[in-house]
């Protein structure tokens, strides 16, 4: 009983008793009917929103002024190249992969050096970043839209036991996002760094390489995701990534994590990637035109914030 009593105290309760509501007054349309498919893609979407959520998870976390604008670039130049290495070859698959592990590296390693070299702030050295990987896409896409090798296709679309596959893909990174800031040193090191960056370099936190290691894993997790996206959607797009960037700090902000660093929500993540595509799917549910949705959409954004921050900041 007092397990339920605290329950509402916890800072990822607001995003999924939110995300119920949504599902629940979506359904209400129909009279119940279609929730299985509802669920379904709410789950498929949501992993997408939850992998790019927690990159952006682990940045935020640095404190103040730290965010990577850059993810939705990044996620279109990943997919882009390589749906266009496979062209379409199943053998290629995990090569493919690895192309698009590799521009992760590449884009995250360039964030952090604008950072850190030029000393430009944060958010400014990637939203710059970002037209560079844009254009980067644009001059290899040439305005193809490249098709995924069918068996990669299968899978991104597929699922297990009723489950998305992408499902499992995005739960699995999420445990591992998990232990990785509540297990290692590296968590402990992130979470020092937001909460005083002074004290943590006087303590001797490599704050420096704690910085680069955050902006790398971000532009990862935001070049795997497009790698899936491209082959979920069939073909990478030039816009494929755009709806991705206020969405990737959303579903933090709404999970609970600290906005001003330092603390960080893994499961929240996941409610309020959830939380997203719902209020839009009860939202079209409804007909309300794309003006209204915008604002409704903000209100209850908004809403759950304040509900949640009033509440206990324990995981």
């Amino acid at each position: 009983m007092s397990a339920l009593v605290a329950l509402p105290r916890k800072p990822w309760f607001w995003a999924f008793a939110a995300s119920a509501i949504a599902f629940f007054a979506t359904l209400s349309l129909t009279d119940g009917r279609g929730g299985a498919e509802l669920l379904s893609a709410a789950l498929t979407f949501a992993s997408f929103s939850a992998i790019v959520g927690l990159g952006q998870m682990f940045v935020i976390t640095l404190g103040p002024g730290n965010v990577d604008l850059s993810i939705p670039s990044t996620m279109t130049l990943a997919g882009t190249l390589s749906l266009k290495f496979m062209d379409g070859l199943t053998g290629l698959v995990l090569p493919g992969l690895g192309i698009a592990l590799v521009v992760g590296l590449a884009a995250g390693a360039f964030n952090y050096l604008l950072i850190r070299l030029l000393r430009i702030p944060p958010i400014i050295a990637t939203l710059s970043a970002s037209f560079l990987y844009q254009s980067l896409a644009i001059w290899w896409n040439r305005g193809l839209r490249i098709k995924p090798p069918q068996a990669l296709a299968e899978f991104t679309t597929g699922s297990f036991a009723g489950i998305p596959n992408m499902t499992y893909v995005g739960v699995l990174i999420a445990v591992l996002s998990w232990i990785i800031l509540e297990r290692s040193i590296y968590g402990r090191w992130v979470s020092a760094f937001g909460q005083n960056t002074r004290a943590a370099r006087l303590s001797g936190v490599p704050v420096e390489a704690v910085r680069a290691m955050t902006y790398v894993s971000s532009a990862v997790l935001a070049s795997f995701t497009g790698y899936l996206l491209a082959s979920f959607s069939g073909g990478a797009a030039l816009n494929m990534g755009t709806e991705y960037l206020l969405i990737s700090i959303a579903v933090v902000v709404i999970g609970g994590s600290s906005i001003a660093g330092g603390n960080s929500n893994v499961p929240g993540i996941w409610g309020g990637a959830l939380l997203m595509f719902l209020v839009v799917s009860m939202l079209n549910s409804y007909g309300l035109g794309a003006g209204v949705r915008l604002i409704m959409t903000g209100t209850i954004i908004i809403a759950i914030v304040a509900a949640a921050s009033g509440k206990g900041r324990a995981v």
